[in-house]
């Protein structure tokens, strides 16, 4: 059954709405990451966060109130007419929400913590239900008031990725007729605290696939998809393919290998009926640490006998973490959708230094165009702690 992806919230670094986060998208522009101290103790890092005052959650809803569900609310409010739609069409009760996070409200449980530590009790407002990993979903279910299937999935910086692949599991299996499908993660210092402690944090902008790479920038997202098993009129974007892996090779390394990399795209093109050379674009998972831009070029390398057009979007929106996965699907979407009438492809943004050490691929340059015409299809990598992969193919429906 044919996955549509008829709708697109999103909201990031780059913007808070479609139009300006595809403008900037395929201009490469990386204003959004911005230098910023506080997050780690003596330490200045470059963060992309979201800019501005965030509409607040709706009073009935205060136990509920952190950052990530404002983020994902204002995603959600992208697509209300959609939404609505499906509503008067298939009632609450046959709209499911999976989404994908890895922190939740970490950041008001940070807080919380801090407040009961020095002076011993909780601040006003505190709830504990803030910081539940299933805390965006049951938002989501309780201020729409559907009635499906409503579920978070965690599996860290795969979390949104693998969402989709659920979303489009429950349209399959027939307990859906639609399902919101994304992810949410907002910044936090003890996001930022733990990556720092694993030396794995650039104070630059990072630097993905380059000889002088040095670490991860993190920033923070919320994506959400509106997916059905019908199209909307006029042309119809989809989620084509999708593979999974977990070769379990270490708690936060990945196999230098790339096996299981290569077993993830390989199950997504096979799903998708497709071979290497069908892939028009491939977004890279390009954290820019050493050991994950060296697994990941050797897997491409690998599968691809000759490179499709690559780039890692980091440099622009940072690491979004649990909604990577989702907000990496989303610049696919928005590369074949009407917010990029000139088919522009979103650039590499590096030194252009390259590693000599890893195979060579295929950058996206400034100005490089997708072709304008059906059928293409778009390839995303996820890869998290633990050897957890996922790849996701969009692409024009058949």
């Amino acid at each position: 059954m044919t996955a549509y992806l008829n709708a697109l919230g999103v909201i990031c670094a780059l913007g808070r709405d479609k139009p300006s986060v595809a403008r900037k998208l395929f201009a490469g522009d990386c204003s959004g990451m911005r230098a910023q101290s506080g997050w780690v103790p003596e330490r200045v890092l470059s963060v992309a966060a979201v800019q501005g005052e965030l509409m607040a959650i709706p009073a009935e809803l205060s136990a509920q109130a952190s950052r990530n569900n404002q983020l994902l609310m204002e995603a959600t409010l992208q697509i209300a007419g959609p939404i609505q739609h499906a509503i008067d069409t298939y009632g609450r009760e046959r709209i499911g929400i999976v989404l994908g996070t890895s922190t939740s409200g970490i950041d008001e449980a940070s807080h919380g913590i801090a407040c009961y530590l020095k002076e011993g009790h909780f601040p006003d407002g505190y709830d504990y239900q803030q910081q539940e990993l299933s805390a965006p979903a049951t938002f989501l279910a309780d201020w729409l008031q559907l009635r499906g299937p409503a579920y978070v999935i965690s599996t860290a910086c795969t979390s949104s990725a693998r969402a989709l692949m659920s979303a489009r599991r429950l349209l399959d299996l027939g307990l859906c007729d639609v399902v919101l499908c994304g992810g949410v993660d907002s910044l936090c210092q003890l996001t930022l605290r733990g990556f720092s402690s694993l030396e794995a944090v650039s104070a630059q902008r990072c630097n993905p696939f380059s000889l002088n790479r040095n670490g991860i920038n993190i920033g923070e997202a919320a994506v959400l998809f509106l997916m059905s098993k019908r199209a909307d009129d006029g042309p119809a974007i989809a989620l084509l393919g999708a593979g999974a892996s977990c070769d379990a090779h270490h708690i936060s390394a990945p196999d230098p290998t790339g096996r299981g990399a290569v077993q993830a795209m390989g199950k997504a093109l096979k799903q998708a009926g497709l071979q290497p050379q069908d892939i028009n674009y491939l977004n890279l998972h390009g954290t820019a640490t050493q050991h994950n831009d060296a697994m990941e070029s050797l897997a491409v390398s690998t599968l691809f006998p000759t490179s499709p057009p690559c780039s890692s979007t980091k440099p622009m929106t940072g690491h979004t973490l649990g909604a990577a996965g989702a907000l990496e699907a989303a610049f696919c979407w928005l590369s074949l959708s009407a917010d990029n009438p000139s088919s522009a492809l979103p650039p590499h943004v590096w030194d252009g230094q390259p590693d000599p050490a890893l195979p060579p691929l295929n950058w996206v340059k400034p100005g490089d165009r997708l072709n304008p015409y059906p059928p293409r299809r778009l390839m995303s990598n996820s890869f998290a702690f633990g050897g957890n992969n996922v790849s996701l193919i969009i692409g024009d429906a058949p």
